[in-house]
């Protein structure tokens, strides 16, 4: 049985571009990073901090939980290094597991491959031991094992996350084209918004980014919305302690009904949508939804805070000479009726991005998907910029 409070190398993984913001997430909870890299954060904890992880982090995709790390040259020798780690000490003989490989070796041309001979070397131990064996599949309803091997050196890890941490549960109809909701809380981080001014979110959708900056400043976690995690697989597992996690992040909600947030959309289809997702996460009493062209959303005189576009790319063909006229009425309208205020837009599609006729203070890079997207900044003067 693995001891829940045992420290280990834990490796926290987001998508490319959104490292910073898991970081600073990561260390908001007490937790001090031993590395920082391009799609992931390393740190020394236990699997009780994993659980915490899990429940809190807003920008992160998985939670790795270091079980041996070991010198691999081919994929020959894979059966008997995994077979010689003691999963008896993780797995019940009657569990349900699961292995998903990162694979950059030679000898490899899927890792499907690996998945095979590390569940064969799994099961064959668990049958010499016992006479029987736990159940595996594709799903990650049981525990979740991960194998990271690049060149010729290979990890093994709990995911302790199981299904990944990007989604938060509360989404129950995602709309047309939607932003996922950990690339919406990574975005909103980089506006540095304080939770505290207004946050403006035209062409709403289904209402990600409203609703992400409402569970922002009300403190709601993504724990709040999610029943099940691959480390309630592991033996050791406390489901006591697990209960008085979600005590915890449920005891740090706070109301804040000063805070204005504001979602719009010319679609009464998405702005029903954006409010059952709304309720679902227990904010639709925090977000103003109206229905109206992007020109027409009201905009708060004071304080200034953020307005935050997400508008379509024009990924399809003949799209773009209609969109060139949306991004000028975006820059118009925060020129015009949002002095003050920070202004940002989110696009993959920097050709029209050049159509809103406002020079960006920061051009700040991410992925959606495999699409090179960025978070344009605008700052809206009152007045003229020199005064």
């Amino acid at each position: 049985m693995l001891d829940f409070n045992e420290r280990r190398k834990v490796f926290v993984t987001c998508k490319d571009r959104s490292v910073s913001y898991l970081e600073k997430e990561i260390r908001e909870l007490g937790f001090v990073p031993e590395s920082v890299q391009r799609t992931g954060v390393e740190l020394i904890a236990s699997m009780e901090d994993c659980m915490d992880l899990n429940l809190h982090l807003r920008t992160a995709s998985h939670v790795l939980f270091e079980i041996k790390s070991f010198y691999l040259r081919h994929a020959d020798d894979i059966y008997r290094r995994v077979k010689a780690i003691s999963w008896e000490d993780y797995l019940d003989v009657d569990g349900y597991f699961s292995i998903n490989s990162v694979v950059d070796n030679e000898t490899v041309t899927t890792p499907l491959i690996v998945n095979v001979k590390v569940k064969d070397a799994i099961v064959d131990r668990f049958r010499e031991k016992f006479g029987r064996r736990p159940d595996s599949g594709s799903e990650f309803q049981g525990a979740v094992f991960q194998m990271f091997w690049k060149g010729t050196q290979a990890t093994l890890y709990i995911n302790t996350s199981g299904e990944t941490l990007a989604k938060h549960g509360y989404r129950k109809i995602p709309g047309k084209a939607p932003m996922m909701e950990d690339l919406a809380a990574a975005t909103i981080y980089a506006t540095e918004w304080n939770t505290r001014v207004p946050f403006i979110n035209p062409m709403c959708g289904s209402g990600t980014l409203a609703i992400e900056a409402a569970l922002m400043a009300t403190k709601r976690f993504p724990g709040l919305y999610r029943d099940h995690y691959s480390f309630m697989s592991i033996l050791g597992y406390d489901e006591n302690a697990y209960q008085a996690k979600i005590k915890k992040i449920q005891n740090k909600i706070m109301e804040v009904p000063e805070v204005k947030i504001i979602a719009s959309d010319i679609s009464l289809q998405a702005i029903s949508f954006a409010k059952e997702n709304a309720i679902t996460a227990g904010v639709d009493h925090m977000i103003e939804f109206q229905v109206c062209d992007f020109a027409d959303t009201e905009i708060p005189e004071r304080p200034r805070g953020v307005i935050m576009f997400n508008p379509e790319y024009g990924e399809r063909l003949g799209e773009e000479t209609e969109l060139a006229l949306t991004y000028k009425r975006m820059g118009d309208f925060m020129k015009q009726q949002c002095a003050g205020y920070r202004g940002y837009i989110f696009t993959g599609n920097m050709e029209l991005a050049k159509k809103v006729g406002l020079k960006a203070s920061r051009r700040i890079e991410f992925w959606n998907g495999t699409i090179d997207c960025r978070l344009l900044k605008y700052d809206l003067y009152e007045g003229k910029r020199e005064e």
